[in-house]
């Protein structure tokens, strides 16, 4: 994944991100992701309206807050293809990082959900220069440090710096880049390409549409 590919997401103009932002917010803006409610501590958001306050050093990062969900596509290690559904969710707790949090589920030829897939959960934080770290645990025997950037207020770039993969995990998997951005009808659509005999190639792709937040 080069540079290049920030022409694949491309950005509105404030005043167009706010006004699509504020429309589509009207179904979204009263959900949120389930709390105890009695922990001593606050419980994560995904919704910028309530809960602890953003802390200030993940404003590059604040488009992302909130719970996405739509369809993709993906290969597999062996040249083949399936579609599947996916839910990602990046929430925080006032600190000065997000959680990540993505479910897949495998669809069948009538798009319907046919099997579980894999599970990723980790955590982004992002410096005062707007460098970005990512730290990825996969439910396949997975371990992932990503280093980015931003390539513009609603971009962002990663490229994986580590890979380790478990003993039953899937030693063939390459290290990885990512791409995450708002696309114009404000959708979430993120990219991600593995290392496969010395080509970077593309492994997943979807756009998710925001439920909550």
């Amino acid at each position: 994944m080069s540079d290049n590919n920030a022409a694949e997401i491309p950005s509105l103009s404030g005043n167009e991100a706010v006004n699509l932002a504020a429309e589509q917010s009207k179904n979204t803006a009263q959900r949120n992701i389930p709390g105890l409610g009695d922990l001593p501590i606050p419980d994560d958001t995904a919704n910028l309206r309530h809960g602890p306050n953003l802390h200030d050093g993940l404003l590059a990062l604040l488009p992302l807050v909130g719970v996405w969900r739509g369809e993709g596509q993906a290969a597999t290690l062996d040249g083949g293809e399936y579609n599947f559904g996916q839910q990602i969710t990046f929430a925080h707790d006032g600190e000065n990082y997000l959680t990540y949090e993505s479910r897949v589920w495998k669809l069948d030829s009538a798009g319907e959900p046919a099997e579980l897939d894999h599970r990723e959960t980790g955590f982004w934080r992002i410096d005062l220069k707007d460098n970005i770290e990512v730290i990825i645990t996969h439910s396949t025997g997975v371990v992932e440090i990503f280093y980015g950037h931003l390539l513009n207020e609603r971009a962002w770039q990663l490229q994986a710096a580590s890979t380790m993969v478990t003993e039953t995990g899937p030693a063939t998997l390459g290290p990885g880049k990512r791409l995450y951005g708002l696309m114009p009808n404000n959708h979430l659509g993120w990219v991600d390409e593995r290392m496969v005999n010395g080509e970077s190639v593309p492994r997943m792709s979807a756009e998710l549409t925001r439920v909550i937040g």
